[in-house]
């Protein structure tokens, strides 16, 4: 069935066309959360708010947008309250295990195996990158996050963060600096021949 058949019927009041799309979004929520939050026990309670709101206010879903963009905007909300009401808070690690039913599970990296050195780096960086994400102003971090990490077009942020396109494209541009700028002092990017923060663009 597709998305449109399901939100319709879940706006009628259908339970289960709901459940569907959760089951489609919530991985996906869970991890705009976790990257936003840094925290797998933050990151489920944001997703849950997420979709018990999304289910609250079906009713104002007028599809105007996507209802993953419409999803996103209400996880974004989420956590941005949340990074509110905590602060700056603790910084957590982005190699944090992932919490599964059946126990924490580690994250894997993937393709072949690196020897233990370049592993090590590896993790290093990610360390480095994730605490550099985690101490931007939840603004910039957001977009980071939404840009670079959940890939979404700039149009579909705009949307999320219900600002001008040239917004956007300003924002990111200052997210990205603040975000090279704080790993522009180490080591392990010269060591590899690339500068801090640098991403080819996908068009």
């Amino acid at each position: 069935m597709d998305e449109d058949r399901l939100v319709a019927l879940a706006r009628s009041g259908e339970v289960p066309a709901f459940e569907a799309l959760v089951a489609e979004y919530e991985g996906r929520i869970y991890n705009m959360s976790y990257r936003m939050l840094g925290n797998a026990e933050d990151a489920r309670d944001a997703a849950q708010d997420t979709f018990l709101k999304a289910y609250s206010s079906l009713d104002r879903f007028r599809g105007d947008s996507s209802f993953s963009t419409w999803l996103y905007r209400i996880a974004k909300n989420a956590c941005l309250d949340m990074l509110r009401k905590r602060g700056r808070g603790t910084v957590y690690s982005l190699d944090e295990p992932l919490g599964t039913e059946d126990g924490e599970m580690e994250r894997q990296l993937p393709g072949d195996l690196p020897d233990p050195e370049d592993a090590a780096l590896d993790s290093e960086i990610r360390e480095a990158v994730a605490d550099a994400i985690a101490g931007l102003p939840p603004h910039h971090r957001a977009i980071i996050v939404l840009r670079d990490i959940e890939e979404l077009t700039y149009e579909e942020i705009a949307e999320v963060l219900e600002v001008e396109l040239g917004t956007v494209k300003s924002r990111l541009y200052r997210a990205r600096a603040a975000l090279s700028r704080s790993l522009a002092a180490l080591e392990l990017f010269r060591d590899r021949g690339v500068g801090p923060g640098e991403r080819r663009e996908q068009g």
